[in-house]
């Protein structure tokens, strides 16, 4: 099974050296996997650090092809409201729609993905 890093994941793993451990392991077992939208949020701040070399591995990891399903976003979108959860934003549904459609884990820091696996099918790590 893949395991999705969020960004707020590699941020700190890449800011202060945060999970670690975990993301060590991930990237040992060749468990890690990512996908264009993840790219697109670590890319910018990494090009303005100039850490070419970090954007080349985060490139070379497993990417999972994100097939938005417009209807399904709408509904996810619909369960997280019906349940409570407010201002989880698209980006965030794009994730959990693509880990759902792989059969993949999301391994994130972010609050709104741990309240989405009470109610959705979602795994996280």
């Amino acid at each position: 099974m893949s395991v999705i890093i969020d960004t707020s994941i590699w941020v700190e793993y890449f800011r202060n050296g945060n999970n670690l451990e975990k993301v060590d392991f991930l990237i040992d077992e060749n468990l890690v996997a990512t996908n264009d939208l993840i790219i697109a949020e670590l890319t910018p701040f990494l090009k303005v650090k100039k850490q070419k070399n970090l954007i080349d591995l985060l490139n070379a990891i497993s990417k999972l092809i994100i097939h938005i399903n417009w209807d399904q976003l709408i509904d996810l979108q619909y369960q997280c409201l019906r349940n409570g959860l407010n201002g989880v934003g698209i980006p965030d549904l794009i994730i959990v729609q693509n880990a759902m459609e792989n059969n993949a884990k999301i391994y994130s820091i972010d609050k709104h993905f741990l309240s989405m696996a009470d109610f959705l099918d979602v795994k996280i790590f």
